[in-house]
């Protein structure tokens, strides 16, 4: 083959790899499910889970705007350290409910899946621990499979691969989510229940409470 015609036929095999290259990097990029928590501002590990419900990680006072023009209505944290410092300015109401995932029971979940439900009434919420991946994470799952319907399947996926961290930091809460009862925490919070035991802590405080009344 000639000089002349081996050119154009480098440069018509040079853009065919052009437009190929593209094509294949964008197949072996994974598509994000559209039901998992959508990212919104990586600097606070900052997702949507849905229009009332944000997850992140420890935020600081210039989060404070971002949140304001989301508006968050209510911080609920799971570090044992208040969020006053960064939210002192702000009329977001504050709860605190610390927990370690790796001595999680079922009050725990019952007492934040009830504080999400009762703060999505005055408006969008945002949940947080320091990373924003296993304590935040934790909650997130259940709140999916508890409240929303998930299997413990797809709330495990979006939890261990949805980008919140690393997939090694989530051991204690893939445990909790894989055996915890879903149907007895549901009813547990529909009844108002503060656990699904009645030999737990805070049911047996409610049962003496009550018969103290009687």
């Amino acid at each position: 083959m000639s000089r002349v015609r081996l050119f154009p036929a480098l440069c018509l095999s040079l853009v065919a790899l052009l437009h190929w290259m593209p094509a294949q990097a964008e197949a072996a990029t994974p598509v994000r499910p559209t039901e998992w928590a959508q990212p919104v501002e990586v600097q606070y590990n900052l997702f949507q889970m849905s229009p009332t419900l944000y997850r992140s990680a420890l935020p600081d006072s210039g989060a404070v705007p971002l949140l304001k023009n989301l508006k968050v209505a209510t911080v609920i944290t799971f570090l044992p350290e208040s969020d006053q410092n960064w939210l002192s300015d702000s009329d977001i109401n504050q709860v605190q409910l610390p927990y370690r995932t790796n001595h999680v029971d079922d009050a725990d979940v019952l007492k934040t899946l009830r504080a999400i439900q009762a703060a999505e009434a005055n408006g969008p919420v945002l949940l947080h621990c320091k990373h924003g991946s296993d304590r935040t994470g934790l909650m997130a799952a259940m709140y999916r499979v508890v409240v929303q319907g998930w299997s413990k399947e797809d709330a495990l996926s979006e939890m261990t691969q949805g980008g919140f961290g690393e997939s090694g930091h989530f051991r204690d809460s893939v445990r909790y989510v894989m055996q915890a009862d879903a149907d007895k925490l549901r009813t547990a919070l529909a009844n108002g229940d503060c656990s699904t035991s009645a030999f737990a802590t805070c049911s047996m405080k409610s049962w003496f409470q009550s018969v103290n009344l009687k």
